[in-house]
């Protein structure tokens, strides 16, 4: 089954006076249990088009489809399977995570929605739930007593994933799930992704302004380009092999600043630098 269709998909943001074309006849099907990861410069659409395949907005034109099924917002059903099916790992778990909270009640909050409240295949135990998707992102079930602060960062975002997994979902979708953290800590969260999506045969669609990141994650991905999506394609191949002048202009920032200077004057690949769209030596 296909986890999304999304056909001539346009969004228009801003009033009367000011109109941005945020999204411009997107097209794009992701299979499900694929990695996609999308990217593209900071204006580009990303953050919007993530909005739109997680339900938090409708888009001015086009036809979305999740799991074969038509997306409404407008439609209490629709929304209901949606809210079921996917979830989101916001960018900063500081700004996502209530701190007036304890972390039980922070992860069983999904369970909570109304929207799900009794729906087949959603946890009826939220206590017992909570208790195994921490466990899955390598934090004890003592920790639901706990509150945001007296976590680090990278252990927050640890919690981001299991509230986005507490509702057994098909599909996450991950807004730059790495970038507020410190460089020391990102590849354990995203090994650690890589582990969850594998493990619980999850759909993953991503937006990030680091290359490094799709290659490491993802096994599809999209280039954005003010609304447009411009290239696509298997990662492996798209990163080789580029097809759209923007594409390629992206990789060679990349190969450029995994380059850096040593002392003596002579320069040093770094395979393990995170790099960002748009980001120059």
């Amino acid at each position: 089954m296909t986890a999304y269709k999304i056909e001539d998909l346009s969004m228009t943001l801003g009033g009367r006076r000011r109109r941005v074309e945020a999204l411009s006849g997107l097209n794009l099907v992701v299979e499900e249990r694929a990695r996609w990861g999308i990217v593209g410069e900071s204006g580009a659409g990303k953050s919007t088009l993530l909005k739109i395949l997680a339900g938090l907005v409708a888009p001015t034109a086009g036809r979305l489809e999740c799991l074969g099924q038509p997306v409404d917002v407008h439609d209490r059903e629709s929304l209901a399977r949606l809210r079921m099916n996917v979830q989101m790992v916001f960018q900063d778990p500081r700004s996502s995570l209530n701190p007036r909270m304890r972390i039980g009640n922070i992860v069983s909050e999904p369970l909570q929605s109304p929207l799900l409240k009794g729906r087949a295949g959603v946890p009826a135990d939220h206590g017992a739930r909570v208790a195994e998707v921490l466990e899955a992102v390598g934090l004890p079930a003592s920790a639901a007593r706990q509150y945001p602060h007296e976590f680090s960062g990278g252990e927050r975002q640890r919690i981001a994933l299991a509230r986005a997994l507490a509702p057994n979902p098909a599909i996450l979708l991950a807004d730059e799930p790495v970038s507020a953290l410190d460089v020391s800590v990102r590849a354990t969260v995203l090994n650690l992704l890589n582990d969850l999506v594998d493990s619980m045969g999850l759909t993953l669609v991503m937006v990030t302004h680091d290359l490094s990141v799709v290659h490491h994650t993802c096994d599809h991905m999209g280039v954005l380009k003010a609304g447009q999506l411009v290239e696509s394609g298997a990662t492996a191949t798209v990163m080789s092999e580029p097809a759209h002048p923007y594409t390629k202009e992206l990789l060679a920032s990349r190969h450029q600043a995994d380059r850096v200077r040593k002392p003596g004057g002579t320069w040093q690949n770094v395979s393990n630098e995170s790099t960002s769209v748009g980001e120059h030596p």
